[in-house]
């Protein structure tokens, strides 16, 4: 089951602390820190650039070892979020997140004790740091993660970030308790949780709607004047 946000200690995110440095070369690509502390840390609502995960100096799916599960790490504290690709083929999941502009998970791909998916769609990790928003695709959760959000990696021992880790919920499983081969995410394959009219996608279609209805207004006030003013010239000339 998802990690409950009643469980947390403080509404401040990512408990104060910035993401960690490393986040800037992560997999050995080269990922803006300041966005990363932007949407991450102080944010709810905005994501990173669409299509940023395939940008040269990112390359994501270049970088990942096409062979082998990976980790993704929460780029603040450091505990485990996802395992990918679990379910599915590497060629899947590099499409998918081609396809939508954002690393795209799958509900058998998150290690649920560590997140908080909320009613409307937006999750974060228990260590507060803001990841992206649930946006289901033929009835199954699909979330859309932003990737300077889970750049990161476990903690040194002498992070002072490691004093988050007291703070979490006891449920939540740490980089160094996490068994990848026998790990099962209790993560329902359809939440009912997602991100309402205002978000990626959702966002797009309702400007797109938006442009579309201004275009006929403005469309059909132009052809009534036009209509009109031949009108008032036909009855000009007859007199």
């Amino acid at each position: 089951m998802w990690l409950k946000s009643t469980a947390l200690g403080t509404s401040d995110q990512c408990y104060g602390y910035p993401p960690q440095s490393s986040v800037s070369s992560f997999l050995g690509a080269t990922l803006d820190y300041s966005t990363a502390e932007t949407i991450c840390c102080n944010n709810h609502r905005y994501a990173e650039e669409s299509g940023y995960l395939a940008e040269s100096q990112v390359d994501l799916f270049g970088r990942l070892d096409p062979n082998a599960e990976t980790v993704f790490y929460d780029s603040v504290c450091g505990i485990p979020l996802f395992i990918a690709p679990r379910g599915r083929s590497f060629e899947s999941f590099e499409a998918d997140s081609l396809k939508h502009g954002w690393p795209s998970f799958n509900p058998e791909e998150v290690i649920s004790e560590n997140i908080v998916l909320h009613d409307d769609g937006r999750m974060e990790s228990a260590c507060l740091t803001h990841l992206g928003h649930n946006l289901p695709e033929g009835g199954v959760d699909r979330y859309c993660i932003d990737l300077v959000c889970v750049a990161g990696s476990p903690l040194s021992a002498n992070d002072e970030r490691n004093a988050i880790i007291p703070l979490l919920n006891e449920s939540v499983i740490l980089a160094d308790e996490l068994n990848v081969t026998e790990y099962k995410s209790t993560a329902p394959s359809s939440s009912g949780k997602r991100s309402g009219g205002v978000g990626y996608s959702q966002t797009l279609t309702i400007i797109g709607s938006g442009v579309a209805f201004a275009v006929v207004l403005v469309f059909g006030f132009c052809y009534a004047y036009i209509a009109k003013a031949k009108s008032q010239k036909k009855v000009q000339v007859g007199l």
